[in-house]
């Protein structure tokens, strides 16, 4: 589940520091990666480019590393790494051809269904023969199950594996479960998602796991949802904690008395260029809100919003989104601009009559001491006129403006996430020579330009690594879940409805007039005549 990263569990139980015993949990030893779905689409260009670049990179050594694909199709071992090779072969990779090779050599294929045991059992045995080939010890075989699946296969392939691929008790060590986004349609759909994998996974395995731990045993279940956005790297996403936290400058920017006085509004925008490409049929039963807003910009928003925690715990940092999320006020229809591209039902399998948005500009009021009177602006839409994901923060203009700036545009804080990932401030500089006259310019931390030859990973890499590792800081908690469907089910209930409906753009637009001129009633100045240019090497 792209960009973004959700952990279903007990709120004030379910802490990795709290276990008892959790130092006793091996993250070593056999290792068995399990791709369900593994034929399809999203296996195929995210899932195994990211499991074959941890590879590269030693996170996945492969004397103890065994990756399964699981699906319904019937193709045998060669035929799947044949239609996985083409996607890691690329520019990046094209010095690893044996590498691929070697990568390809640990993936084996089951056919089953999703809803039947024979397949499972098969699985299972297939598992067990890796992990006996591997002489784990007791306590040291780990089980990844990642579901590229849709969501209404979850709860019968959870059943499944909680019947006949759990961990045996012989070897112990742990099993987790990450599934993609969406996580449910609404609020109720993600309630009842989350009751029914629950009653398999969450709570009651949560009962059970306290007692097995005290006995120093490490049989576990983790639940993770991840939010992942392919187009949303969460390195430097993450980096805003560290900018929000760290130094004199970045706290007195945060500062509540110097806020009020200077910010006029936030940003937060992903744009794509392209359509949805012979996805129509998915995307039309999801729309832009709940495949891009709803998950991966709130998550953004929560960073950027969230007010300075106890400490790095993950649970410390989450719970302080959790209070963000709590403090959104009800969507206003007349803050809500919705778009679909000219050529969007032309895809054979989107409905002639979709009402489905695939542009969506909305914003977000937060009610508290800090934020109250700064709309946060969520934005995000296909077929635009370009591809990116940033944060921008515009500031007020400067009282009494001798200088005439305001023509030229407002000061800007602008964090890139993707591509080019830059963090650069604009604002007003002298113009070279004689003249007293003013241009906007920037600082800018490129990190292309800046860090050389570090490679900065894909979200997909960062979020299964961390789960390998158990690190739950980039995933979110059942109540944070909760509380941004709340914002967003009303308005979503209201649109699939047809009580709002999306104005047409053309493809290769900054989308629906409306848009903008919905920006400007919030405050928003946009730049004309400058345009921000990455340095080159």
């Amino acid at each position: 589940m792209g960009s973004g990263e959700w952990c279903l569990q007990k709120r004030d139980d379910l802490r990795t520091d709290s276990f008892p015993g959790n130092e006793n949990v091996s993250e070593t030893g056999s290792l068995s990666i399990i791709v369900l779905g593994a034929s399809g689409d999203l296996a195929k260009k995210k899932t195994f480019p990211a499991l074959f670049h941890l590879y590269l990179q030693g996170f996945l050594p492969p004397d103890e590393v065994h990756i399964f694909g699981y699906a319904r199709t019937k193709i045998s071992d060669d035929e799947l790494r044949n239609r996985i090779r083409g996607y890691l072969v690329n520019d990046k990779s094209a010095s690893h051809l044996e590498d691929v090779s070697k990568f390809l050599q640990l993936i084996k294929y089951v056919s089953g269904s999703y809803d039947a045991a024979e397949g499972f059992q098969l699985l299972d045995k297939e598992i067990e023969k890796h992990e006996i080939s591997k002489s784990s010890q007791e306590g040291s075989s780990r089980r990844l199950f990642y579901f590229a699946l849709p969501p209404s296969v979850y709860p019968s392939v959870c059943r499944m594996i909680r019947k006949y691929c759990m961990n045996k008790s012989d070897l112990g060590g742990w099993t987790r479960i990450v599934v993609e986004k969406p996580f449910g349609k609404d609020l109720d759909s993600a309630e009842q998602l989350s009751s029914q994998i629950g009653e398999l996974f969450d709570e009651p395995q949560f009962t059970e796991l306290i007692t097995i731990w005290e006995r120093n045993w490490s049989r576990t279940c983790w639940f993770f949802v991840l939010l992942i956005a392919s187009s949303c790297p969460f390195g430097i996403a993450t980096t805003l904690i560290m900018y929000r936290l760290a130094g004199w400058l970045c706290l007195s920017y945060y500062c509540l008395k110097l806020h009020r006085n200077m910010l006029i509004k936030k940003n937060i925008v992903f744009r794509e260029d392209f359509g949805t490409e012979g996805r129509g049929g998915y995307f039309d039963e999801y729309g832009i809100i709940r495949d891009i807003i709803q998950n991966h910009l709130l998550q953004v928003l929560c960073l950027v919003a969230m007010e300075k925690p106890v400490s790095l715990k993950p649970e410390h940092i989450r719970d302080e989104k959790v209070k963000v999320l709590q403090s959104v006020l009800p969507i206003k229809d007349e803050e809500v601009v919705l778009g679909q591209y000219e050529g969007y039902r032309d895809d054979p399998t989107v409905p002639y009559h979709s009402n489905t948005p695939t542009f969506a500009t909305v914003i977000l009021r937060i009610h508290n001491e800090r934020w109250e009177g700064v709309p946060f602006i969520l934005k995000a839409g296909k077929a635009l006129n370009s591809r990116k994901a940033e944060i921008r923060v515009q500031f007020k203009d400067v009282p009494g403006d001798i200088f005439k700036c305001q023509k030229q545009g407002r000061n800007e804080f602008v964090i890139r996430l993707q591509p080019s990932e830059a963090m650069y401030m604009k604002l007003m500089v002298k113009q070279p020579g004689l003249e007293m006259s003013t241009v906007q310019s920037e600082l800018d931390l490129s990190y292309r330009q800046r860090y050389q030859g570090v490679t900065i990973p894909e979200a997909y890499e960062r979020l299964i690594l961390d789960t390998i590792r158990g690190d739950q800081q980039h995933f979110v908690r059942r109540d944070e879940l909760k509380a941004a469907w709340e914002i967003f089910t009303p308005l979503l209930h209201r649109i699939d409805k047809d009580e709002m409906k999306p104005i047409p753009y053309q493809t290769g637009s900054r989308g629906p007039a409306e848009a903008d001129e919905l920006l400007a009633k919030a405050g928003y100045v946009q730049t004309h005549g400058y345009i921000w240019i990455p340095p080159t090497l």
